[in-house]
């Protein structure tokens, strides 16, 4: 049995990036070049990886494949930046996984920070739901990732993001300097499943107010979109102000729930080598000072 990684790299590619345009795109080769490379892997396999109408899908065979070819391309990787940094300058892609709000209220900046201290590195961002970010950083999607609340006390702490009230901009309490769960009693309650449920409930809890949420809503953007249109009020995380519209405010709550934010690397694999060195900056810039602070106005 003859493979060669080009060929796993393509198979992975074409799944994370959802398609062989877009894997082509992704690896700086011709789509040709994708469709070839998977169909010999196939062959040497002796059967399909992937299904091809509409997006791509692995094959139950393919899902087998997936784990390893996934460790296979992460070594791969690994060993080639370990030769890069043999002059003091480590380099190369890290897949960074984290939850929607993460992504717009707090990568950027990380993005920012790590860009001046390794220039060489490049961060390729995954956007998911708590859940999904810890599997993916458990099967080796990610090389790191932007935990909620992990239970073990690895990575690097970056801050901790207080949970606020959601409401339309013409709502009676829009313009209120806070405000306690038992002031939304009225208001249909919309409740994000992304994550979030434990803390909101620990909201109502501490509030001794009934939890019945009218709607439970996925999608963040799909939420905003329903209380900026008067269907409900909702609560969320600090960050998710950067996903802010006209039409929307946010409030802080008087029962005060926190969700820790934590930059980790897998816990059982090695640690691919740049994304050794971005946790390794961000503990000294947390070791320097206080956690990453969020903006008064995000607060």
């Amino acid at each position: 049995m003859t493979m060669n990684i080009a060929q796993l790299r393509a198979f992975v590619a074409v799944l994370d990036a959802g398609g062989f345009s877009a894997a082509a795109d992704e690896l700086g080769i011709t789509q040709s070049a994708v469709s070839h490379a998977v169909a010999a892997l196939e062959r040497t396999l002796g059967g399909p990886v992937l299904t091809r109408h509409g997006r791509p899908r692995p094959t139950p065979f393919g899902e087998e494949v997936l784990p390893h070819a996934r460790a296979a391309v992460a070594a791969a990787s690994a060993i080639r930046a370990v030769a890069e940094r043999r002059d003091g300058l480590p380099s190369g892609t890290v897949r960074l996984g984290a939850p929607p709000s993460v992504c717009q209220g707090l990568i950027p900046r990380l993005m920012s920070r790590w860009k001046a201290v390794h220039p060489r590195i490049d961060v390729a961002v995954f956007e998911g739901e708590d859940d999904e970010v810890a599997d993916w950083l458990a099967r080796g999607t990610v090389d790191l990732a932007v935990l909620v609340d992990p239970p073990s006390a690895g990575g690097v702490p970056l801050t901790r993001d207080a949970f606020h009230a959601l409401l339309a901009a013409d709502h009676p309490l829009a313009g209120e300097p806070e405000i306690g769960a038992a002031d939304l009693e009225d208001d249909p309650f919309l409740l994000s499943t992304g994550g979030c449920e434990r803390h909101v409930r620990e909201v109502f809890r501490r509030a001794g107010v009934r939890f019945a949420p009218a709607h439970r809503i996925r999608e963040l953007a799909t939420l905003l979109a329903m209380v900026r249109t008067g269907v409900g009020v909702s609560m969320v995380p600090g960050l998710t102000r950067a996903m802010l519209t006209p039409g929307l405010a946010m409030v802080p709550l008087t029962e005060r729930v926190t969700r820790r934010l934590v930059l980790t690397a897998p816990p059982t694999t090695p640690c691919h080598p740049a994304a050794s060195a971005l946790l390794e900056a961000q503990r000294q810039d947390t070791e320097s000072g206080p956690e990453l602070a969020l903006t008064s106005q995000e607060q």
